[in-house]
């Protein structure tokens, strides 16, 4: 006989729309408790829960959320992420200027990014949204999303912040990174200097997956004279400005540093989550894997910034990141045969990261 909770869950298709709303009000709170309860009969809760992301309005939000939670098991997500109808649904929910609940859609999509499956957005073909991207590649529009809805710009009640989490896990692959660093058809940009312009963005979310996707871009080394060129993406002041603060240098240090980083005011602040800052660093470290990239660093006076962030930040972290930096930035070269080694030392100490941000999705309750 079915508990008063199993009851509930079959209420998700039931033909009574306030039913259905009330059944998924209440079921908000067991979808990270109780994962199991959605699992009953080959899944048919979450077939349910599919369907009424169409729903209403409220129904749907609820839906999404439950789904966003339930998300963190792995039979659950191999559901969704493989479902092609279920994620176009997304899709078209999250490039309509008018959805109430995009922001939520992306949440979704971030944590299914969690599978491989979803990679096929890099190459996926849909219809386009005039409103939103001139590409009918999948890719193309979710970034037109996030560059253009940040704070409500594209969609009144959406900001995107959550698709940088998607990006992150995108570029954690080699198709993933050879479009993060490749110039589109359609507006003749690389995707990657789009968002490097948020390492500074006031929302946490945004900074934090732009932070991590830039890193993961950064592991393609062959792309790092284009990432460290001031003609191209210029990468290292939206890198370096995060990790300064208001510290003042001698004239011999400052002078030599990048335009940016030169006089900042009084006022200036460093990130506040010691996490992005990591993260940074760690993006630094990867750039030092080439001469080009340490003589540059050395060449603008990248170590004094560092030191100084070692100084200031009472965080473990950030000061075992700035040691790491420091020895490779304040070590004697003896010939390019030293690249392999830093390049070891480098994918070493960010594959560590690497395991630990597999972990994370996002979580609602």
């Amino acid at each position: 006989m079915p508990t008063e909770l199993e009851e509930l869950v079959e209420f998700l298709h039931h033909g009574n729309t306030q039913i259905r709303q009330i059944a998924c009000e209440n079921l908000v709170g067991f979808s990270k408790s109780e994962p199991g309860l959605f699992k009953r009969h080959q899944l048919l809760p979450v077939r349910d829960l599919k369907l009424l992301v169409r729903d209403y309005t409220p129904i749907a939000k609820n839906a999404l959320t439950i789904l966003i939670n339930l998300s963190a098991d792995e039979e659950i997500l191999a559901n969704l992420a493989n479902d092609d109808a279920f994620v176009d649904t997304l899709l078209v929910k999250l490039t309509n200027v008018n959805e109430p609940n995009a922001d939520d859609v992306s949440m979704l999509i971030a944590n299914l990014a969690k599978s491989s499956k979803i990679n096929r957005l890099l190459t996926l073909k849909r219809k386009t949204p005039e409103s939103v991207s001139s590409s009918a590649f999948a890719i193309d529009q979710l970034m037109d999303c996030f560059v253009k809805g940040a704070e409500g710009a594209l969609n009144k009640r959406a900001n995107f912040d959550y698709l940088s989490y998607l990006f992150a896990d995108l570029s954690k692959s080699e198709e993933g990174r050879a479009y993060f660093t490749s110039r589109q058809d359609y507006d003749g940009v690389v995707p990657v200097t789009k968002l490097i312009v948020f390492t500074e963005h006031n929302s946490t979310v945004r900074r934090k997956g732009v932070a991590s996707t830039i890193k993961n871009v950064a592991f393609d080394i062959p792309f790092h004279s284009v990432l460290l060129s001031e003609d191209d993406a210029n990468i290292l002041p939206y890198i370096l400005l995060p990790i300064a603060g208001p510290e003042e240098f001698v004239d011999e240090e400052s002078m030599d540093m990048l335009a940016d980083l030169q006089l900042l005011p009084p006022d200036k602040k460093r990130d506040s989550d010691s996490s992005i800052i990591v993260t940074h660093l760690e993006t630094l470290l990867l750039l030092t894997t080439t001469r080009e990239g340490r003589n540059i660093m050395r060449a603008i006076k990248v170590y004094p910034i560092i030191r100084e962030c070692h100084l200031h930040v009472d965080d473990e972290d950030v000061r075992e990141a700035c040691d790491r930096l420091v020895q490779v930035l304040m070590r004697e070269e003896q010939g390019e045969d030293s690249t392999d080694a830093l390049q070891e030392n480098a994918t070493n100490t960010n594959d560590r990261r690497q395991d630990d941000e597999d972990e994370k999705v996002v979580e609602l309750f």
